[in-house]
């Protein structure tokens, strides 16, 4: 009989693939993990094995061979390859893509890759590792002590405010794991996070350290996983992807900023890095630390019913003090591309104290959108129907959404009027504004579009360190873990974003984002303070957070959850679906929703099919169904038999569908 391998071949298609196992080679040659080279339609596809088979569905005569076994040893680790199965079956995805997802891209590809990889450094005795000459709080003591005496699988949640010193419980965490021969993975939300927490750790530690994120060339990002695997790097960190990479004597794992929204892919593989990390840390048997000033509500939910440890740091450290918390009613007032007169004072006070100011306004661009002021005509993007934004440094109006641009014009193209309204404000023109006031001050604007060259992040950032800047303007990107000693005054221009969303997850967003960007003032031996702007000042919710803090809020929030039957207390499924003619993608849902309706169990809860609250973006029009139950069991079934429908039904080239499993936002 002959030996049948069965294979993950990397394609998106959700099935795994038979072949023979050629004479000339060995089943003892064949471990999983391993990568091979096989015949794939006229194509030849690198694969992961997975098991030899008994028998196969497909004829014995139909079977092809297996090309060539590209590696001696398994690409991947044993806790690593059941990872990758454990996703192909939690987020129902096709296996082969998962374990795809998991490799540099380098690896995908039947190519020789040669690495250069140093010579693994003498161990270092750990007893000379810089260690700070300031004692720790007894939370921060308290907290070290639980996590570097647990050696087997604990989730831990730490919950600090800005400024409390998780970092130092991180480092310290790390000290004793490194000294045990162990290594550390650090998983942070976002590249801009990185250039700051690389310097703390080549500043604290003698390890080699690598970093994997999106921004590195194949062959930097195929060196760094390999120096990872072989042992050679002691402390691996990284954003989202890098929770798959391979790491020798793997010993803590720690997810920085946890609640944040990065962390979840939100197309292709859409898996939560913060939920691997620790079904990873569980794999290998290990303790994981999730950290963050405002924690989600699902690690809260946890934390309070004991599935996680719960770590708190209440005080922030050495003499410095919460920022003072203002509140500035924008109603009946004058406003000059969204800034106050109370507000443009207080910065002048800080500025003329030497001090250094930020202003956080969720939205870049000069403005959201232009309009004829004779006929009322504004740009809308034909690929989403919603309107252009003005970017006038670059001359050009681009969507938001799916990335198109075109020129500004100079008249109305309807009734040629040469007066266009610019209506709103974005990060550009806060900019000008600040520049005409503040002339003599140098201004940082920090968003994606002032980022996008390589290295201009760390380029700015060590302007802000070094004392140059004097006023920072910036989106989410400045909300996020920065420590700027000098910086005294922070002001939230826009507070009103995510009041009013039909997103069940923005009041939970929104807490999160005030409160981080709060914590950026004061951080030192200088007060700060913190004006927010707000049209809705009565808003209870809003009046909650800033009087009672983000822990009364959130409990609010688990509260209301609770009664509407929404996560954590529900497990939520969203099948979502696109189509490039009108309505279309809704009646797919609905023929899928009405072949479901046998598989219904009392135990699930379905919503829809209905269009998305952003019904149309980059050119296709979108629907979704809710799938919802108390049960995670109950809904694993319902979905395998749902993905079962899918593949047998003739679905339309022109329809495209995706599963988002526990997902971070929903429109």
């Amino acid at each position: 009989m002959p030996t049948i391998a069965n294979i993950a071949v990397f394609t998106p298609l959700m099935k795994t693939f038979d072949y023979l196992l050629p004479e000339d080679i060995s089943s003892s040659n064949l471990q999983n993990g391993m990568r091979v080279l096989v015949p794939f339609g006229k194509q030849k596809k690198v694969g992961i094995f997975l098991a030899f088979a008994k028998d196969s569905s497909v004829p014995a005569d139909k079977l092809k061979p297996i090309l060539k076994i590209l590696e001696t040893e398994p690409v991947f680790s044993k806790e690593i390859f059941n990872l990758c199965r454990w996703v192909a079956d939690y987020y129902h995805h096709p296996m082969g893509d998962v374990f795809a997802t998991a490799l540099p891209k380098l690896l995908r590809e039947d190519k020789k890759n040669k690495s250069r990889i140093k010579e693994k450094q003498k161990l270092i005795n750990h007893n000379e590792i810089y260690s700070p000459d300031f004692k720790l709080n007894p939370d921060q003591e308290r907290a070290v002590k639980k996590i570097t005496q647990t050696n087997q699988f604990e989730v831990f949640l730490l919950e600090g405010v800005t400024g409390s010193g998780k970092t130092e419980v991180y480092f310290r965490s790390i000290a004793s794991v490194l000294k045990n021969k162990k290594h550390v993975l650090f998983l942070v939300p976002e590249i801009s996070l990185t250039p700051q927490t690389i310097e703390r750790f080549e500043k604290r530690f003698r390890e080699l350290m690598v970093i994997l994120h999106s921004a590195l060339t194949d062959r930097e990002r195929l060196t760094a996983w390999k120096q990872a695997k072989s042992g050679e790097a002691c402390i691996i960190v990284g954003t989202r992807s890098a929770v798959f990479t391979p790491i020798l004597n793997l010993g803590l794992i720690i997810v920085d900023e946890e609640h944040d929204l990065s962390f979840k892919q939100q197309s292709g593989l859409r898996y939560s890095a913060r939920d691997l990390a620790i079904v990873r840390a569980q794999f290998e048997n290990i303790p994981v630390v999730l950290g963050s000033a405002t924690p989600s509500l699902e690690s809260l939910y946890n934390a309070k019913n004991q599935r996680y440890t719960f770590l708190t740091l209440k005080k922030r450290v050495g003499d410095s003090k919460f920022p003072a918390l203002k509140l500035i009613d924008l109603r009946h007032k004058k406003l000059e591309a969204g800034l106050s007169r109370e507000l443009l004072q207080a910065i002048d006070q800080h500025l003329q104290q030497k001090k250094q100011v930020m202003l956080f306004l969720n939205r870049r661009g000069f403005a959201p959108r232009i309009m004829c002021r004779y006929c009322g005509w504004t740009p809308v993007c034909e690929q989403c129907d919603l309107p252009f934004v003005l970017h006038k440094q670059i001359k050009k109006l681009c969507c938001h959404h799916c990335s198109a641009m075109k020129p500004v014009m100079k008249q109305c193209p309807r009734c040629q009027f040469s007066e266009l309204w610019e209506i709103g404000y974005g990060t550009e023109k806060l900019e000008t504004i600040l520049q005409k006031y503040f002339p003599d001050k140098t201004i940082l604007r920090i968003d994606r579009d002032s980022t996008r060259k390589k290295g201009s992040f760390d380029e700015l950032f060590s302007k802000v360190h070094s004392g140059e800047a004097d006023i920072l303007v910036g989106t989410q990107m400045l909300a996020k873990g920065h420590h700027f000693p000098a910086l005294t005054l922070v002001a939230i221009v826009d507070a009103d974003h995510g009041l009013y969303s039909p997103d069940f997850h923005a009041l939970e967003r929104l807490g999160q984002l005030l409160v981080q960007v709060a914590g950026r003032a004061g951080r030192e031996m200088h007060e700060g303070e913190v004006y927010i702007q707000t049209f809705y000042p009565s808003h209870p919710k809003l009046r909650l957070l800033l009087e009672k803090g983000y822990d009364e809020f959130a409990d609010l929030l688990l509260l209301e959850r609770k009664k509407t039957f929404l996560p954590p207390f529900q497990h939520l499924v969203l099948l979502r679906a696109e189509s490039k003619k009108p309505r279309e993608a809704l009646e797919f849902l609905k023929t899928v929703s009405q072949l479901m309706k046998t598989e219904n169990d009392q135990k699930l809860k379905l919503f829809g099919p209905f269009s998305s609250a952003v019904e149309k973006r980059a050119g296709y029009y979108r629907a979704e169904w809710w799938i919802q139950s108390p049960h995670r069991k109950t809904l694993h079934l319902f979905l395998e038999k749902l993905v079962s429908t899918l593949s047998e039904i003739k679905i339309p080239h022109h329809i495209r569908w995706s599963l988002d499993v526990d997902p971070g936002e929903t429109y």
